[in-house]
């Protein structure tokens, strides 16, 4: 007579299991038992069904359900106008300031979350525009990608305003252009955003007439319009247009490593032309020059 198998763990050949995994009737140990519906399931199987789960053409995982991270932002938005408009002088504590950007470095992402006060088409044109591209971008990229495609579109923004606005001597004076001037509004993300798109569409080869029409009306209006930051729109264009193509053409097998890769590199070099434009203006005002127009503007 033969001695019984004892059941041991394939992961673990050192550990006993009587239990099974409901999949593929293999031992599995407490550390790699996974609760299903009906018993458990082995960390092995799980990972196969999550793989095999259906995926969009840029390899999100199909979620269903509402759009999260779009959700998420326009709530955030509204409350922060809401918080505005109960308050007092939110917008230059929280709005960005070129002259105040190496101080309070938080002003380059949290501008992009408020709005003008004294308009609200401001606000329900973003809004609008964001609840238009936000949901389809966020099912195609998934929402990682999708909120960090959002934040990096609206750093983007507030890098461009700060390196396009700076002071200058012109004639024996100093003029200021810009610089001490408060921008605000999603505008940037947005663009982000529609570049992205632009690039997604080409990748699925889909029209992209509509995204050109809007980008280059949009392009015009920030240079007839007053109080249009065409600097913050420029920013968010480039970024987005940057990371919707590495999003979109990523090789398959390595598309999680090319995505982050370059969110990573954006960052960097955003970071990069932040501090070179900061370390410029230093030289041109004074390394106190941040300090002294903090109090001048009182913010």
């Amino acid at each position: 007579m033969s001695e019984p198998v004892v059941p041991v763990c394939p992961r673990h050949p050192d550990r006993v299991s009587y239990v099974l995994c409901q999949r593929c009737e293999r031992p599995c140990c407490p550390e790699c038992q996974v609760q299903a519906a009906v018993g458990v399931q082995c960390v092995d199987c799980v990972r196969s069904q999550r793989s095999a789960a259906p995926r969009t053409a840029l390899g999100a995982r199909l979620r269903g359900g509402p759009p999260v991270v779009t959700y998420t932002v326009l709530g955030l938005c509204v409350l922060v106008f809401v918080a505005q408009l109960v308050g007092d002088g939110l917008w230059a504590r929280l709005g960005f300031i070129p002259a105040l950007a190496g101080l309070e470095p938080w002003r380059f992402l949290t501008s992009a979350f408020l709005h003008s006060e004294g308009s609200w088409f401001h606000i329900l044109a973003n809004m609008y525009l964001l609840w238009l591209v936000g949901p389809m971008l966020e099912e195609l990229l998934g929402r990682l990608r999708f909120a960090a495609l959002y934040l990096c579109s609206a750093l983007g923004g507030s890098v461009a305003v700060l390196l396009l606005s700076p002071p200058v001597m012109a004639d024996g004076q100093l003029q200021w252009s810009g610089f001490l001037g408060v921008t605000i509004g999603a505008s940037g993300a947005v663009f982000g955003l529609f570049a992205a798109l632009f690039m997604i569409l080409r990748r699925l080869e889909r029209s992209t007439s509509q995204i050109v029409v809007f980008v280059a009306i949009n392009a015009v209006l920030g240079f007839v319009l007053p109080n249009v930051s065409w600097q913050g729109h420029l920013g968010g264009l480039v970024v987005g247009g940057l990371l919707g193509a590495a999003f979109a053409f990523a090789p398959r097998e390595r598309r999680t490593l090319v995505s982050w890769g370059a969110v990573v590199g954006v960052l960097v070099l955003l970071a990069v032309v932040a501090r070179w434009r900061l370390a410029a203006t230093a030289d041109l005002l004074g390394p106190g020059y941040a300090e002294y127009l903090k109090v001048v503007l009182g913010a």
